[in-house]
């Protein structure tokens, strides 16, 4: 199946066992099992990255600047064709890439305790943290207007507009849920619009699975590097908030099961200020809890869009899939606004063991 673009990596077929590998929704990727060497092939999805070469030069240059100022870095970049090229385009078009495997390394789809939420945390913050002084302007933005809010927001309106009346009136508490959380995207607006954040280097998706652990649950370095580009701080722990706190993911119907593990918020914060606290502008710490609001508010926003345009986006397992989808998020949303007190509190005891630390 895949002879000829192994052959383009300088690979015989014959080699290697090859198998689907990972939980991605985006990518096709697949592990191949040699007797010398492992990689991790990938076929990118370029419905969703129109522009598959702004993701492999975005690559190449953090790696680059990595490799100069900080060589010890484990950096899990893709590896070049005998075209020189980093990519292989098949003949039907498919753009595919070649990665190292990370021997002894795995991904967890669950978070299961608190140590691998401050590990993945901390690995975050030391990415962003270590291209601080990178020129931003030399990455392409490989998903334009990803976290863009109102964008989403917009959107959401657009399709409120055009809905059919069944639809709407199933949506209804859904879409009160919206417009009584408006204060999320005038917070945002206001921060964005007036420059009050600074653009970093961050990861965009910061799902436990794009961390590799080793046996021990060490956190050994990031993957899942395509979304990549310049970006608010506060979608890398905004998507930590939404994905690590509750016990259950976004496809959960029972609402009840939806909670907010607070510890695991003390161990993302601890982890990510451990590594980008001197960094961060007295701004970006006024809104770290916020970025939990805007994450989860942009999430429900995006469901319940869809939903209302008849799942041209995410598809439908199921009848009214994205509604319910949408209700887990602003049930997550609540259970997140009523926790902030102690988010708050939280923080004040952390700071106060960093500026202990630093005595």
């Amino acid at each position: 199946m895949f002879d000829n673009i192994l052959i383009s990596f300088g690979l015989k077929s014959a080699d290697y066992k090859v198998e689907a590998f990972g939980s991605g929704l985006i990518n096709h990727t697949y592990k191949l099992t040699g007797k010398a060497h492992d990689y991790v092939l990938q076929q990118i999805n370029t419905n969703v990255f129109k522009k598959p070469h702004n993701i492999v030069n975005n690559l190449s240059l953090v790696k680059e600047y990595l490799s100069e100022t900080n060589p010890d870095y484990l950096f899990v970049a893709p590896l070049k064709a005998l075209s020189n090229d980093f990519l292989v385009k098949s003949a039907t078009g498919d753009y595919f890439r070649l990665f190292p495997f990370v021997k002894g390394s795995h991904t967890v789809n669950t978070l299961e305790n608190e140590q691998e939420a401050y590990q993945a945390a901390q690995q975050f913050g030391r990415f962003t943290r270590m291209l601080h002084d990178f020129d931003i302007n030399k990455l392409e933005y490989t998903l334009v207007d990803f976290h863009n809010l109102k964008l989403r927001f917009d959107q959401f309106k657009a399709a409120s507009v055009t809905a059919n009346a069944l639809r709407l009136a199933q949506a209804s508490d859904e879409i009160k849920a919206v417009y009584n959380n408006l204060q999320i995207l005038q917070t945002y607006n206001e921060l964005v619009s007036n420059n009050k954040i600074p653009l970093r280097v961050v990861h965009h998706d910061t799902k436990i699975n794009n961390v590799l652990f080793d046996a021990n649950k060490n956190a050994l370095c990031l993957v899942d590097l395509d979304t990549v580009m310049p970006g608010y701080y506060l979608s890398d722990i905004g998507d930590m908030m939404r994905t690590y706190l509750s016990p259950v993911n976004e496809e959960e119907t029972d609402l009840s099961q939806i909670h907010v593990r607070e510890d695991f918020f003390r161990c993302i914060y601890k982890g990510y200020m451990s590594e980008m606290g001197s960094i961060l502008t007295e701004t970006e710490k006024q809104h770290f809890i916020f970025s939990g609001e805007m994450m989860i508010y942009m999430q429900g926003l995006r469901f319940l869009t869809d939903f209302l345009n008849n799942d041209i986006y995410y598809g439908a397992k199921y009848p009214d899939h994205n509604l319910v989808r949408a209700k887990n998020q602003f049930k997550l949303l609540t259970e997140y606004l009523n926790a902030e007190p102690t988010f708050k509190t939280m923080i004040a005891s952390v700071d106060k063991e960093f500026l202990a630390a630093e005595i």
